[in-house]
């Protein structure tokens, strides 16, 4: 049985974990250009029905108050709607340029086709970077932004296990 402070978890929320016991790492909320936000966007509906990936880069990390610079899509190497993994060369390549450029990697995303825009167990499994925002895009119309229709966007802290909610306001 998944439980958390308010007691056992059912249905979806048994699925998805949580932050557990653990207090939020912050930022409480961070700042995404609508210029990048469109672009993730874009991308994840382009590689459907596959998830997208990429990275935003930032100033500094977005855990020590950074801002979001641009967007880097890159290629998924597991070609699956249900798995995301940045390919190695990719990864390596902006890894090297960020760095010379003094940039971080400010958030990670990747695309839900078919599911919330939240981390899943494999996601929680496979975060390797615990300064960065996860942000994620669903593209089912079940999860679509109310009022727009607009696929959900939303970001996320995992640290040490456990996964906590940043409020992600568009700017622009």
């Amino acid at each position: 049985m998944v439980t958390d402070a308010d007691g056992p978890l059912t249905g979806s929320d048994a699925y998805y974990p949580g932050a557990g016991a653990r207090p939020h790492p912050g930022p409480a909320s961070a700042n995404l250009p609508a210029a990048i936000r469109d672009a993730i966007v874009a991308h994840a509906r382009a590689e459907a029905p596959n998830e997208g990936c990429g990275i935003v880069v930032g100033d500094k990390p977005a855990a020590g108050g950074g801002a979001a610079r641009r967007w880097v899509p890159v290629r998924n190497a597991a070609q699956s709607p249900v798995r995301y993994s940045i390919h190695p060369q990719d990864l390596l390549r902006l890894t090297i340029e960020t760095d010379d450029a003094d940039e971080v990697f400010w958030a990670i995303v990747h695309s839900h086709v078919a599911s919330p825009a939240r981390p899943s167990p494999t996601d929680l499994r496979e975060s390797h970077y615990p300064d960065s925002l996860y942000i994620l895009v669903s593209l089912s119309p079940a999860e679509a932004e109310h009022g727009t229709g607009d696929p959900s966007i939303r970001a996320w802290r995992i640290v040490d296990g456990g996964i906590h909610e940043v409020a992600l306001s568009i700017d622009g």
